[in-house]
């Protein structure tokens, strides 16, 4: 099966969520409409990871699996899945993404993440590099709305956040650009759900 890159004319806004996915959930769609409306994004793309290098493998399910089932929940025509990363070889978000760029120079690209991923974001495969080659988005999640804004990655770029009320505007600022977006959270995650057995309902 192949796992081509979306559909996207010149000039879209789109926001780039990557990650496991395993499994896919309301929670990542709370995430995407979130950003989708306050970013006023014209798409959200799901990168569905074949492994994330800092998580255990040993209770990734398929590629396959992980991805039909992002497709079945996801089910909004503003919210794409693919799974290209497998097809391209990149082990490493800051990888896929200078691949991105280099191949769809006309959209404009933000990159999306929780919370919590702020909290180690600096554990991440060049870290910095990431923030400086796309603007950045991410979405409070619950018992991080007071660590977030204190997390090594934010603070070695604090001078690069952007006030949330021009949030809408971070799609076409040029990196480093990021901001913290508040509102209704989800407390949903891909781990309670295997360790509550729910992975299958």
């Amino acid at each position: 099966m192949k796992h081509g890159l979306p559909p996207a004319a010149p000039g879209l806004r789109i926001g780039l969520y990557g990650g496991s996915f395993n499994p896919a959930h309301e929670g990542h769609l709370h995430v995407s409409r979130t950003a989708l409306r306050r970013l006023r994004l014209d798409r959200v793309w799901w990168l569905v990871t074949p492994g994330n290098p800092l998580k255990d493998r040993g209770v990734l399910a398929p590629l396959e699996e992980r991805m039909a089932r992002a497709r079945a929940l996801a089910a909004d025509p503003r919210i794409a899945v693919t799974g290209f990363e497998a097809e391209i070889g990149t082990a490493y978000t800051v990888e896929t993404l200078r691949w991105l760029v280099r191949r769809r120079p006309t959209l404009r690209f933000v990159w999306i993440m929780g919370a919590d991923s702020l909290a180690t974001f600096h554990r991440w495969r060049r870290f910095e590099a990431i923030l400086s080659l796309l603007p950045v988005a991410v979405i409070d999640r619950p018992g991080h709305t007071l660590t977030a804004p204190r997390a090594r990655a934010a603070q070695a770029f604090r001078k690069a956040r952007i006030p949330e009320a021009e949030a809408a505007s971070l799609a076409s600022r040029p990196a480093p650009a990021w901001t913290l977006l508040h509102g209704p959270r989800s407390d949903l995650s891909s781990t309670a759900l295997r360790e509550r057995g729910e992975a299958g309902a």
